[in-house]
């Protein structure tokens, strides 16, 4: 373990939408192209020690924006993990001597014709050491599987702890988590990675309009601060569809946050392919949590205050546990508008 101040890179990459999983091949040339190029004047003040990668870099969002079917896409366009895919990654991490930080739509062993939303970390060896399975996918279009769609079928095989939801690797540069795009807007998946010890969360990649409007930025300050941790946030740049239509659907704000909620690395442009950089300091970090009487807010944590508020079941488990997800217009039918009317029901909303 080094505390020696070191350096994360967050790519911000054009993207090609697949169709097929043989089209992520495009999307990994351009990816090392840019990385090479990031990695070399990223080391120019500290080493270069973790890079990057936002959610979509290797798929695009195919899925989401069409609505496809899902099982089709599971045989077609996920991938599995280890792989191809991350072995080409791996020799990214085995050249660069970084910790990798990525995302895939993947498949699962347990769940056949099924795919899951997938953040990962790879190690300096090339290894998979980290798998985090996307626990709040995007309502109403990403059709992701989340673990808590096949709930009891999840606790069976995985258990019912936080590394079964909230994993975090111990790595010699900090511990690493997961809390990818919309999974860190509510605020319970970043209290669960910190009570597990993550110091460094990677949150990419967030859409317009909540990246306009200010949702992107303040979530990601949140995060950092009411946990005392790094958030890593670089957004995607330029999209190009399978019909192509080349757009920029994310609207920039690419950042890196420190364990005080400050942004340390930031490109505010999006539409053209960079990266951000930022000092990571976990020596800094460790003395806030362990000297500060205040700001080290999870220490005060008084569990059994907040213990009622889910006393109650809001969002459906076990969802998806005898079928597919559904496609957007079925959802709103058949989640959204039920579970508005929940909320009224209950008296919580007028």
């Amino acid at each position: 373990m080094t505390l020696d101040p070191y350096t994360a890179v967050g790519l911000i990459p054009e993207i090609t939408e697949i169709r097929h999983r043989d089209d992520i091949a495009t999307n990994l040339d351009h990816l090392r192209r840019l990385a090479r190029t990031a990695v070399s004047m990223g080391s120019l003040d500290l080493p270069v020690k973790l890079l990057v990668l936002p959610e979509g870099s290797l798929q695009g969002f195919t899925d989401e924006i069409h609505d496809l079917d899902h099982p089709t896409y599971a045989r077609t366009c996920a991938i599995d993990i280890p792989g191809p895919e991350t072995d080409e990654l791996g020799s990214w991490a085995r050249e660069f001597g970084v910790h990798i930080m990525a995302q895939a739509k993947a498949c699962h062993p347990d769940f056949p014709d099924r795919y899951f939303n997938v953040g990962f970390v790879i190690d300096p060896a090339g290894e998979v050491i980290l798998r985090h399975y996307k626990t709040t996918p995007l309502p109403p279009i990403e059709h992701s599987l989340s673990p808590h769609d096949v709930l009891d079928q999840w606790t069976e095989i995985h258990g019912r702890t936080l590394d079964a939801f909230w994993p975090v690797a111990d790595t010699p540069i900090g511990r690493l988590g997961v809390m990818m795009a919309n999974e860190a807007s509510y605020p319970e998946n970043a209290r669960a990675l910190a009570l597990n010890g993550c110091e460094i969360a990677y949150r990419t990649s967030f859409p317009l309009p909540g990246v306009a409007s200010g949702a992107f930025e303040i979530q990601n300050r949140a995060r950092a601060l009411d946990n005392t941790m790094y958030v890593l946030a670089p957004n995607p740049a330029a999209y190009t569809g399978s019909d192509g239509l080349r757009a920029d659907f994310f609207g920039g704000q690419s950042m890196i946050v420190n364990h005080l909620g400050h942004p340390i690395g930031r490109v505010n442009h999006g539409g053209i392919a960079t990266f951000v950089t930022a000092t990571i300091d976990l020596a800094a970090l460790r003395r806030q949590r362990t000297t500060s009487a205040w700001t080290n807010w999870t220490k005060d944590l008084r569990t059994e205050l907040y213990r009622p508020i889910y006393d109650q079941p809001i969002y459906p488990a076990n969802l998806y546990a005898d079928r597919a997800p559904f496609h957007h217009a079925p959802y709103r039918e058949k989640v959204t508008e039920p579970q508005i009317a929940l909320m009224r029901d209950r008296g919580i909303w007028a």
